[in-house]
């Protein structure tokens, strides 16, 4: 009998293609293991229908290769079962039976492997523990709304690093110290994993203790002070990837190799659980042919979704429209001189022609350092945007050396400035001129290209604030508390995790059609807002632009708490990396009635303003 199982998790699709001669009954144990046909596992970046069929594709020419399955596989019935987070809404849609997967997963130990006491699956963005004991009900435990100790939070860190995943196993092998990290919350490890670069810890030992972070994260989460007992089951892709995580989970058990079990398809387990399920319920049979079909069809129209907002623009056309007015209304800032030189751009001709003075400004941030030189017009000279990788004062150093490479002489700085987490230390280090807080530096390049400027939104990577203007002077000032939701690495986050490049994921929202309403919520809980959302079939646009709006309800509604959009008045000028996405420009629009203007450098805007102070500007 042959049974396909496939598990659609938040990131990943996996499918398990099984045959079995014989299955176990009450009366008589099973004599034969099912035999692992064909398998597959991708990342479905929030296309789980079309990666679906792509797979099936796969297996099908796998299975062309061996002519006497292809032809029974082809021609003859199987049976299918689904699982998984995204699974349910998918199972739906087809009409396949579905099985949620930590039973699924504990029916391959029922059925294969009698000696295991417990099972520890890790997952995307969850992770599970299941007790057995001879007689009783399996005892299932999951981790709740964190996502610590899961393969996202292996992700993150392999993010921070500048690493694959698929590296961090070597690294951590060469591992010599082990470092406290915590793994309770994505948002506190990334504060320890930054510090821990900033002392210049060797990538090989934060990854292994991240790893070990993990482990203890996943034992004292889920094992509650029950005592473990051999033997134990390995599942998961991470456990299948990464074997130095296995490793230190064994540590943290204080076991050995010989007291756990990692079966040769580790990362497949709910879905081969879940091929022994599925005839339970499923009396219709498929053959692979009609499965592909299945996948083909159009089951994830718009007419599923029970939360949309309006689109963001009408197509493409309506969306360079609209760019070209704001780009006619707020100039380029590169006047007669141009923008001669920048990190992504050739070097060109130096500065011949061009007179001084110069005046410089540097925004150095947490993670990134930007610099802007300008002449006297204020015009656009040289703009240099960097990760700092926690060493501001290197970071600025080779700033400054890049911007001496593209202008091909060394020129005289008449005035500098610098403003952000490094300002005192910069000001001091390299005897700048002046140094300003961040806020004034964003005000003073907003008020220069919006003399009537009424109100001023500064969204950064991992921060928020905004300007309130009366009569040309700074009334109020908000900034984001602990809560970094709604900002640059919010949606960086999620574009990663669905497979995509930040300033794909920010074009692909301006063409949605069906933003789908994520709502307001941290990065946490809106991870499984988005797997409610894959389920009910929205596309990846329709996410992408839900996203956009929900930065702006986010800073709208729970960091100014604003009683009426009145209070920003009629020029509202926005600046920070984060409005680098028109979308997320277009959504304050929407949800305001008011027109937005902003400038074409962004997230230069805090070094902008820096040099404009340097210049002689008055707060």
């Amino acid at each position: 009998m042959y049974r396909l199982g496939i598990d659609i998790g938040s990131t990943t699709i996996k499918m398990a293609l099984i045959k079995v001669e014989s299955q176990k009954t009450k009366d008589r144990p099973s004599d034969s293991k099912p035999v692992v046909l064909a398998t597959d596992y991708r990342r479905h970046n929030a296309e789980p229908m079309k990666v679906g069929q792509e797979m099936i594709e796969g297996i099908l020419s796998t299975l062309r290769e061996q002519s006497e399955r292809s032809f029974d596989l082809e021609r003859s019935g199987l049976t299918i079962g689904i699982t998984g987070s995204v699974g349910m809404g998918c199972a739906q849609r087809l009409g396949i039976g579905f099985h949620q997967e930590v039973i699924a997963a504990a029916e391959v130990v029922k059925q294969l492997y009698p000696e295991v006491r417990c099972l520890v699956d890790i997952g995307g963005e969850d992770s599970k523990m299941i007790f057995f004991e001879e007689g009783c009900v399996p005892e299932m435990r999951m981790n709740g709304n964190c996502a610590g100790g899961t393969g996202a939070f292996i992700d993150q860190t392999a993010t921070l690093l500048g690493v694959e995943t698929s590296e961090l196993n070597a690294l951590a092998a060469k591992a010599e110290h082990i470092y406290p990290i915590a793994s309770r919350c994505g948002v506190f490890s990334k504060t320890d994993i930054q510090n821990l670069i900033s002392r210049s810890v060797s990538k090989e030992d934060i990854a292994a203790s991240m790893l070990h972070a993990v482990s203890m994260q996943v034992v004292s989460a889920l094992a509650r002070g029950t005592e473990v007992h051999p033997k134990i089951f390995l599942c998961g892709g991470p456990f299948a990837y990464i074997p130095e995580l296995r490793k230190h989970l064994l540590q943290a058990l204080e076991m050995t190799k010989e007291d756990c079990i990692v079966p040769e398809y580790t990362q497949f387990i709910p879905a081969i659980g879940t091929a022994l399920l599925s005839t339970k319920e499923q009396s219709t049979k498929y053959n692979l042919a009609q499965v592909r079909s299945l996948f083909s069809n159009d089951h994830c129209s718009a007419t599923h979704l029970t939360g949309t907002l309006p689109p963001l623009f009408a197509d493409e056309a309506d969306y360079q429209n609209w760019l070209s007015d704001k780009q006619k209304k707020y100039g380029n800032l590169t006047g007669e001189a141009g923008l001669t030189a920048t990190r992504s751009n050739s070097p060109q001709d130096g500065l011949t022609g061009i007179a001084g003075p110069f005046y410089l400004g540097v925004d150095s941030g947490s993670t990134t350092t930007k610099l802007v030189l300008i002449n006297e017009k204020g015009e656009l000279l040289f703009t240099d945007y960097s990760y700092n990788n926690g060493n501001s004062l290197q970071a600025f150093h080779s700033a400054l050396q890049r911007m001496r490479d593209a202008l091909g002489q060394d020129i005289e700085i008449a005035g500098s400035c610098s403003t952000g987490y490094g300002e005192q230390l910069l000001k001091t280090a390299f005897r700048l001129d002046h140094g300003i807080v961040e806020t004034m530096a964003h005000f003073m390049a907003a008020k220069y290209l919006q003399p009537n400027v009424s109100f001023v939104l500064d969204i950064g990577g991992q921060d928020m604030k905004a300007i309130f203007v009366e009569n040309g002077s700074i009334q109020r000032i908000e900034i984001n508390e602990a809560c970094s939701s709604g900002c640059g690495s919010f949606i960086m986050t999620f574009a990663r995790q669905l497979g995509y490049e930040v300033s794909d994921f920010a074009h692909m929202a301006t063409l949605a059609q069906h933003p789908y309403d994520l709502g307001t919520r941290c990065t946490v809980f809106m991870n499984s807002k988005v797997k409610q959302a894959m389920r009910e079939g929205a596309q990846v646009d329709d996410i992408a632009a839900g996203f956009s709006y929900s930065v702006i309800k986010n800073c709208l509604y729970k960091v100014l708490k604003l009683q009426s959009f009145d209070q920003l008045g009629e020029h509202i000028m926005v600046q920070g990396g984060t409005f680098r996405n028109h979308s997320v420009v277009r959504a304050l629009e929407i949800l305001t009635g008011k027109e937005v203007g902003f400038g074409p450098i962004p997230e230069l805007m805090g070094a902008y303003g820096c040099a404009l102070y340097a210049k002689g500007g008055q707060l």
